[in-house]
């Protein structure tokens, strides 16, 4: 009973301490600090799945601490199929000797670091699982049923407390994007700069590896290049782009190619010798006529959330009406030239 209100009353200090931040970084240490300390263990690791909307989202590791930088974890596993198994096999999983146990990888790194037993327990929000809580400890160790719980409550709301700074994250990401890309529109009448501008802060904002903007040539059918960034110019380079091939957003709708090495598409193997992995392309329109494409890149499999696309729809609709505006500018000074033109030509005459 002790060891119960024992944990109780640190379970209490570090929800405490975990609704006091909405910084996703400080929340994963704050985690792997607690487990370490209320477990009196050697070590802890937190591992997030990359993509939610991915069903083969891998682990990626976020925070950790008493692991040495050398520690190598073993080969990245499908997330959501690992935290599953462990939630049907009584929502956790305990090995008394992680350095045999043929259900743990990397035997040997875990003899080096000193490593005896192992107790994961998954992290889930929203009834969906987003990642583990791997606990190691340095002298081989049985837990008991008090300690089972108090880090599956500590990895359950830690879960909660990870999703809501996500989505603080998110909010905030949305908002400076939107406000930037507002600014930028007002700060030039280039066109070339401010469409240059806004593939940045779109590769910036949703960490891709590259975004370019291509304007349909009417005559040629072809695609042509107008802005880019992050792409190298090797690739930039790699030949024609067709028109016709990307019908679907031709027809004002996106087109998503989560995984280039699956698809017949031109320019497959530049692609991939670019580390492209994710594409998607989206229209840009003017008037209900598509005149362009945006298209974004990242090196990485990763499902795309909707409320991202619609965010990215709305950028490349904002690229629209900047083209729209440039073209009506550049029309007002022809026709202020062929006016002052048509004035001087009468004054001459007088």
């Amino acid at each position: 009973m002790a060891k119960k209100d024992k944990h109780f009353k640190h379970f209490c200090k570090i929800i405490k301490d975990i609704q006091k931040s909405s910084d996703r970084v400080e929340i994963f240490d704050l985690i792997v600090k607690s487990a370490v300390e209320v477990m009196k263990a050697k070590a802890c690791s937190l591992f997030l799945i990359r993509s939610r909307q991915d069903s083969e989202g891998l682990f990626y590791p976020v925070a950790q601490i008493g692991l040495s930088d050398t520690y190598v974890h073993a080969v990245p596993a499908k997330g959501r199929e690992v935290t599953r198994d462990i939630l049907k096999q009584g929502g956790y999983m305990f090995t008394r000797d992680a350095t045999t146990d043929p259900r743990v990888d990397n035997h040997e790194a875990k003899i080096k670091e000193g490593i005896a037993s192992l107790l994961v327990v998954p992290l889930v929000a929203d009834e969906d699982p987003i990642g583990i809580l791997a606990l190691y400890t340095a002298e081989p160790r049985d837990f008991s049923e008090e300690d089972v719980d108090m880090m599956k409550c500590l990895a359950d709301q830690g879960g909660i407390a990870i999703m809501r700074a996500h989505h603080e994250y998110r909010r905030k990401r949305d908002l400076q994007l939107l406000t930037t890309v507002a600014e930028n529109l007002n700060s030039s009448l280039d066109i070339k700069v401010i469409l240059h501008l806004m593939t940045a802060d779109l590769a910036l904002a949703f960490d891709l590896l590259g975004v370019t903007i291509r304007l349909v040539d009417d005559r040629s059918r072809e695609l042509k290049l107008v802005a880019s960034y992050g792409l190298s110019e090797k690739y930039l380079n790699k030949g024609p782009v067709s028109a016709d091939r990307i019908m679907t957003v031709l027809h004002n709708k996106a087109e998503v190619i989560d995984d280039v090495a699956t698809y017949d598409i031109d320019y497959r193997e530049e692609r991939k010798a670019e580390g492209i992995v994710t594409m998607l392309h989206l229209p840009i329109s003017v008037k209900g006529k598509v005149i362009g494409i945006m298209g974004l890149y990242s090196d990485k499999k990763r499902g795309l959330l909707d409320e991202d696309v619609s965010l990215m729809s709305s950028i490349a609709r904002q690229c629209g009406l900047a083209i729209q505006n440039a073209s009506l500018y550049l029309q007002l000074e022809q026709d202020k030239k062929s006016l002052e033109e048509e004035i001087w030509g009468h004054k001459a005459w007088f």
